[in-house]
Parts: C-alpha cells; structure tokens; sequence
C-alpha cells in the first residue's frame, strides 16, 4: 500500500489550495481516509477524513466550513479544499488510509494503518 500526497505549497491569507492524496495497492479492502497535520513543535492533529463507501465525512473543529474533503473511487484519490486559509493552518498535511478499520474512530490517528509522506502548507499573513 502506498500513499501520495500532494499540493502543498506557499498562499498568503485567504487563500485556497487543494491537496491530493493517490492509494495505490490494496485499495479494495480501504475503509477510510484521513488527513492530519503537524506544525512545528506541535503533536499531529486531526483535519479531516471521509470513507470510501458512503462518503461520510468528519471534520476538526478549526476547519469546519473552511475545508472540504472528497473523494474519487475510479482514481482511489482523495482530495482536501482549503479555503480562507490562515497562518494557522501551517504545516506538514499526512494523508493515511485505514484498512482494517479497527474502530477507533475516523478522527484518530490510531484508526490508520497507512501514511503518506507528507506536503507542506505555509500560509504567510
């Protein structure tokens, strides 16, 4: 299973980026996929995560009506809009997959079994 991110890149505030995440290998057992971010000195924190099935999506708090996750079965992509973005949202966005759904929640780190290599953000002011 492989995981490729990206999109990231350099915005002032307000902007918009849209990153990417492609699943390769055994997408057909994938349950969920998931975006987190890591800023400098900080732990890595939940952004957004959508399943594969039904579509269901899930959202941190500091991006709701901000940033849309989608996604596309044919391609096995998934994609993360980000609109109005803020220095805040600087960091280092890992796309992960879940495959065993282990039912922790979408929303947890621990429910991913597969990560990405990561794409950095920098929103300047």
């Amino acid at each position: 299973v492989q995981l490729q991110a990206s999109g990231g890149g350099a915005v002032r505030t307000g902007g918009s980026l849209t990153l990417s995440c492609v699943l390769s290998g055994r997408t057909y057992s994938s349950y969920a996929m998931g975006w987190f971010r890591q800023a400098p000195g900080k732990e890595r924190d939940f952004v957004a995560a959508i399943t594969w099935g039904s579509g269901s999506t899930d959202y941190a708090d500091s991006v709701k009506g901000r940033f849309t996750i989608s996604r596309d079965n044919d391609k096995n992509t998934v994609y993360l809009l980000m609109n109005s973005l803020k220095p805040e949202d600087t960091a280092v966005y890992y796309c992960a997959a879940d495959l065993s759904h282990a039912g922790y929640g979408i929303h947890r780190a621990l429910e991913y079994d597969y990560w990405g290599q990561g794409t950095l953000v920098t929103v300047s002011s």
